[in-house]
Formats: structure tokens, sequence, C-alpha cells
């Protein structure tokens, strides 16, 4: 009888950096992290602090990812585990300030 896996898809995929990291490193046939931060344009302790988990992969570094491997956006969050589809904005973002809240900031 075959068994049922009962894991709920959030739980299936988990965040992964390393796993992007290490796909970019072959893909771009590199030898190492420190390569990888050159060929990146960024500081070596950038890659080992997203490696080690201690700081997450920010938008700006996902786009120089894109732009250095030619790999999309998509494939990159899919290569780190990040299968979301949609992204919650808080809408206050996006409202203009209003007159009273200019006055108080000038």
């Amino acid at each position: 009888m075959n068994q049922v896996d009962e894991t709920k898809p959030s739980e299936q995929f988990q965040y992964d950096p390393n796993n992007l990291l290490e796909s970019l490193i072959e893909r771009l046939n590199l030898k190492n992290d420190a390569a990888l931060s050159r060929a990146l344009e960024v500081a070596p302790p950038l890659i080992s602090k997203i490696r080690h988990r201690r700081l997450p992969v920010g938008a700006s570094l996902l786009i120089r990812m894109h732009e250095v491997s030619d790999l999309s956006i998509r494939d990159l969050r899919q290569l780190m585990g990040d299968r979301r589809t949609k992204f919650r904005i808080s809408d206050k973002q996006f409202k203009p300030k209003t007159a009273s809240a200019e006055a108080l900031s000038s």
C-alpha cells in the first residue's frame, strides 16, 4: 500500500540560501564564496552572512544575481526555496502623505 505524503506544501520546501549560492557557484564556474562575492560585486562577509542565515537575500542582491547568471528572478527564488506566488505589502507604503503629516515633519 502506498503511503501518502501528508506534509503541508509550506513544509516541503524550506528556505535554503545554500542551495542558491551553490547553484550560482556551479553555474558561473566559480571556485568558492570569495569568487562569488567578486562576481556579484559584494563584500565577502555578505555571502557568509547569507550562507549562515544571519542575513536574508535582499531584493537588490537577487537582482544582481539575475544580471550575472541570466537566471530569472523566479528561478533564483525557487533555488532558495521561496515558493510564494503573492507578496503582502502594507497599504500604508503607497498612501500619499497628508498635509498634517507633512507639516509635522517640516
